[in-house]
This record gives C-alpha cells, structure tokens and sequence, in this order.
C-alpha cells in the first residue's frame, strides 16, 4: 500500500476549507491545508459577507441618521461620508475575526497551513510551488471568482468587483452595477445610502431572479424610493473609458441608453476557481459550473472531493459549511454521508431583508407541487409599528397534506427570524407546536408564531368545532352582533 505524506490534504482556506481542515485534524488525520492568498479566511471573511454585512450596518445608521425625523427627532443636518473612514472600520471588522481564521489557531489543532500555489501532478501528489505534497484523500475547496460577462471594452476600463469595492479610498459620486442578483442589490442599496447615485443595470426582467415576483418586486420598490435607478431587460453593448469616468451603452427593447458613472461594479455571478490546478491531466471533470460531483460530493476520481463554491450548486458560507462537514463524513469517517439541500436556509440582506427556507411559490409550481399559501404582514406587527419597521410579510407554503414545505421572511432581520424556521422544518417541529409556544412580546419573532396560528384558527374555530361544543356543552352562541 502506498504511503502518502498526509492522510488528507486541502485545496483552499475558505470557508469550506477550514471547516475540513479543523474536523479532520482535530479527529486525529494528518492534514494539510493549502492556501494561495496571503490569509487563510477566503472571500467571505475578506471580499464577501463579512465587509459586506459591514458596509450595510453603516450605511443603515446613516440612513437612519438623515431621516431621524421619521423617529420624532430632529431633523438631522448630516455630512459626507467619508469613505476612508468606513473602509478603515471594514478592515477592523476583518482584522477582529482573522485570529479565529490563522494559521496559527489550525496548527493549535492539529493541521499544517502553507501558503502557495498548487498544482496536481498525479490523483494523489500536488506541486506546491515546485515542492511535492501528497495525501491519501484530497479536497478542492477554492472558492469562487466574480465572472466578468463578455462585454465589448470592459476588459480595457477600471471595473470594481467584491474584491475592490470595499476598499476604495473615496465614495463614487455615482456607480453603474452590472447585475440584479444579492450581490448587485445589496451593494446598490448600501451605497446609495451613503451618497453614490446608482442605477442597476439587470438582464433580466426582474431583480432576485430566483425569488418570488411580489417578494423581489417589494425589495425593488423598496431601494427605487430611496432613490435607486433600475434598467430591467437590458444587454450592455459596450463599455469605454472616458477617463475620469466610465461609459456603459445600454439596449433596452428598441431604445439604446448611454450610461455614464464614476464607478462600473460587476456583480454578474460567480465562477469556480478551478483553472490552474491541473485537474485534467489527473481525471477530475468539471465545467464551467463546477465540478463533477456524485452526492457524496466525491469527484469523478473517488479519493478527490470537492466542497464550497466549485460545486456549483449554493454558493453560501453556511453551504460551505454544511458541505465542509459532509466531507469529513465521508473522507474520515468512511460514513456514506450526502448531501441534502432540501431545507438549506438563504438570505439577502437588503433593508427589508429577504429570506427563505425549502420552496417559495416559484420552486413549488416548477416542481408541479400543489400548495397553499399563508401570509401575515409586519404591519399588523406591534414591534415592527413600534420600530417603524411595517414594510414586509412572511408567505408560509403547505403541501396538500398541509405539511409545511417552505417560508420566506420580507422584512426587519429576517434572516434571524429565519432561524426558528431552520429549526423547526430539521426537527419537524409541527405547526401546532410552533404556534402554542409562549414568544416574548412585543417582538418581530412573534410574526412566525402568528402565521402558524393563522392556519391553525381555521381547523379549531371551525363550524363542526363549534357545533360540536354547542352539542356537548350547550354553549348559546354570539353575545354580540356588529351594528349593519
């Protein structure tokens, strides 16, 4: 039997990666985790959710600041953002998380870190640099990378991905946005409430795609209010440098639209990164997609797993994640473990936040399932009045057994409000539960107890309920009748 000089080694310090590496090592198998950034953390904690979520928390105290008049206070006169200043606290946030993500903190645990560039020379050996490395099992974890759309001229302009929109020295007097998905919106949002005038520009005929049209549509009026300029339906022609500024053409129907910015952001979607590592030349297939996977997310070469962003299918850090730990399963437990993405959370943080879990009602009727739907709307929420927070509602979806098989959240941290959800539709937590459990008041969370119940009402103040009673128990009815 061949020996290996480590029993698992990893491609990629993200989040998928870390969790492999932290699960293996701690288990007792030598493991080797390669990175080929200068940190181990991946886009999430560096180009993704970390400075993002950064950036809207300021950018929504600055919103709030300017329109604390809505609060009964005074009208606030508010400066400029300075946007060194912002970027400054974003780096903060990163450097207060990094140690969890060190280099250090994994040999703690029991993993080697080296940093470099990896390439396969056989299934089981990768040159890391022109030093040799081999493991018994290997993983391919490395992430993502915006993907830059084929478009005349933008290869030959300044163009700002999530790699460089968090650390640019001054605000963009205005920014044109490529693309309507969570990245686009979330970013749209954020920065025009710091002061950048922003039109999104989305091929599509709406934002949010793959999310419900009354749901997105909300989140779309919701960021036109606050004065965001949307363009659905376009195909960008070309792009060109104008100097201090840059110029993006526009074809929407039979009207051409020239676009001109201080700032061209690409949020288009996201790309594996998996060029580079010699995967043809050892039998692993992958497209542009991804990688080839069964569902114990092994590659066509059964000792190579893959996890995080290169599958092709959820890219979230908590996919990551999950996904991380699925492969732990399998490569050092030897447990048949797969994966299951039934009931995988997501969420976009715009402000409202929209969230979800299991089918929306677009999933559903693709799916050919028959539903029913029932909707509770933060304005009939006392806590949500009281934080004047009333935009959103919450859509549940049961099946023609009246099984729940999916919610979404449009509103105040709804992606917290989410998580009772998550754990109700893992432990099949049954609406009746849900609905006869005591929640604080007044609190955003009881809008979840309130739309179980609404279903609930129908089966207990029934007719055949009342009759039954007035049967049994002689109760005589109405004391009240409302005036005509």
């Amino acid at each position: 039997m061949m020996k290996y000089d480590y029993d698992i080694g990893i491609i990629g310090g993200g989040s998928a990666g870390l969790t492999i590496a932290a699960g293996a090592a701690q288990l007792g198998a030598k493991t080797l985790l390669i990175e080929k950034e200068k940190e181990l953390g991946g886009d999430c904690l560096h180009f993704g959710c970390v400075p993002s979520k950064t950036l809207i928390r300021t950018a929504r105290v600055y919103h709030q600041m300017k329109n604390a008049k809505a609060y009964g206070l005074p009208e606030a006169d508010v400066p400029p953002v300075d946007f060194a200043r912002v970027a400054d606290r974003i780096r903060s946030v990163i450097g207060a998380i990094q140690p969890h993500d060190s280099s250090e903190r994994f040999c703690g645990l029991g993993a080697r870190v080296e940093f470099g560039n990896p390439v396969f020379v056989d299934d089981h050996a990768v040159s890391l640099d022109g030093l040799p490395r081999s493991a018994t099992s290997w993983v391919i974890a490395t992430g993502s990378s915006a993907t830059v759309p084929p478009i005349p001229g933008l290869d030959r302009i300044p163009f700002l991905t999530n790699r460089e929109i968090f650390s640019l020295e001054r605000l963009p007097a205005s920014m044109v946005i490529i693309g309507g998905g969570p990245i686009g919106v979330e970013m749209g949002q954020a920065f025009n409430r710091l002061g950048t005038a922003v039109t999104i520009v989305e091929m599509g005929a709406a934002i949010l795609p793959k999310e419900d049209a009354d749901m997105a549509g909300a989140v779309m009026e919701t960021l036109r209010a606050e004065g965001v300029r949307f363009l659905l339906g376009s195909a960008v022609l070309r792009a060109t440098d104008l100097g201090t500024a840059r110029e993006i053409t526009v074809r929407i129907g039979e009207t051409v639209e020239t676009l001109r910015a201080e700032a061209i952001l690409v949020a288009a979607g996201r790309e594996p990164n998996l060029e580079g590592l010699g995967l043809d030349g050892i039998g692993v297939e992958f497209d542009r997609r991804g990688l080839r996977l069964d569902d114990r997310l092994r590659t066509t070469q059964k000792h190579i797993w893959g996890a995080g962003d290169v599958t092709g299918t959820y890219p979230f850090t908590h996919a990551a994640g999950y996904e991380g730990g699925v492969v732990v399963a399998n490569a050092v437990f030897r447990l048949p473990r797969k994966v299951d993405y039934t009931f995988l959370p997501w969420c976009t943080y715009t402000d409202p936040e929209l969230a979800g879990i299991g089918l929306n009602e677009k999933t559903a009727r693709e799916a050919g399932i028959r539903y029913s739907l029932w909707v509770e709307e933060f304005r009939g929420n006392d806590r949500g009045l009281a934080e004047g927070e009333t935009a959103g509602r919450i859509k549940l979806l049961l099946d023609e057994r009246e099984k729940p098989v999916g919610v979404q959240i449009l509103g105040p941290r709804a992606g917290d409000l989410l998580a009772e959800w998550v754990a109700a539709f893992n432990g099949k937590v049954g609406l009746s539960t849900l609905a006869s459990a005591v929640h604080p008041y007044p609190t955003l969370a009881e809008i979840n107890k309130r739309v179980a119940g609404a279903f609930l009402s129908t089966k207990i103040f029934s007719e055949p309920v009342k009759k039954g009673l007035k049967l049994f128990f002689n109760l005589r009815g109405r004391a009240c009748e409302p005036a005509a």
